[in-house]
């Protein structure tokens, strides 16, 4: 049995409306899980050049000579690339429920804040781990911080987010904005 028959045959306006914003709903969470995926693939490309920056913001910030080291950015990098496709797994288990739940009438509604804030938490981990991984952070420890500092990782995300939509640097960006952050909390 098809939809679009069975709500002429009503003539509800109401169920109308609720059927059609859940298409909505649920194409806006396919769209935002697409561009999830292409972000990570662009964290994963650019894990080299992001664990590079990030050891020279907290060179700058400690001001302190930058000494180019290939076996610890090969780590950092490996690391990098680790917990991105961490995140992208745990990401998308999460945005399947959101897809369930945006079917939902009312609920589904704000299943796509949802999304975005979920999306901008892991994106911000991302950042913020080069830091976390040049301070000998294990990753469940870094899991924990992070848990711990949920905003600090849903800003950072959220700027790269935005970032992202407006230049094509903005993982750089984040990446400087996230160690600069993990040093005013390291130090706080």
């Amino acid at each position: 049995m098809q939809i679009e028959p069975w709500l002429q045959k009503k003539r509800s306006e109401w169920l109308s409306f609720i059927f059609v914003m859940m298409g909505m709903m649920l194409r806006l969470i396919l769209v935002l899980f697409y561009f999830s995926l292409f972000k990570y693939l662009i964290l994963i490309i650019g894990a080299p050049v992001f664990a590079y920056l990030s050891e020279k913001t907290e060179a700058i910030i400690y001001e302190k000579e930058h000494s180019f080291n290939w076996p610890e950015l090969r780590k950092d990098v490996a690391r990098g690339i680790k917990l991105a496709l961490r995140n992208a797994g745990w990401q998308t288990g999460y945005l399947i429920g959101l897809i369930f739940l945006s079917l939902l009438p009312l609920i589904g509604w704000i299943t796509p804040v949802i999304a975005l804030m979920m999306e901008c938490y892991y994106f911000g981990f991302s950042m913020l781990d080069y830091s976390f991984a040049r301070n000998d952070f294990t990753l469940a420890r870094s899991i924990h911080f992070t848990g711990r500092h949920k905003g600090l990782a849903i800003g950072n995300g959220l700027l790269f987010y935005l970032l992202h939509i407006v230049i094509v640097f903005a993982p750089a960006y984040a990446i400087i904005a996230a160690t600069i952050s993990v040093h005013k909390v390291k130090n706080a």
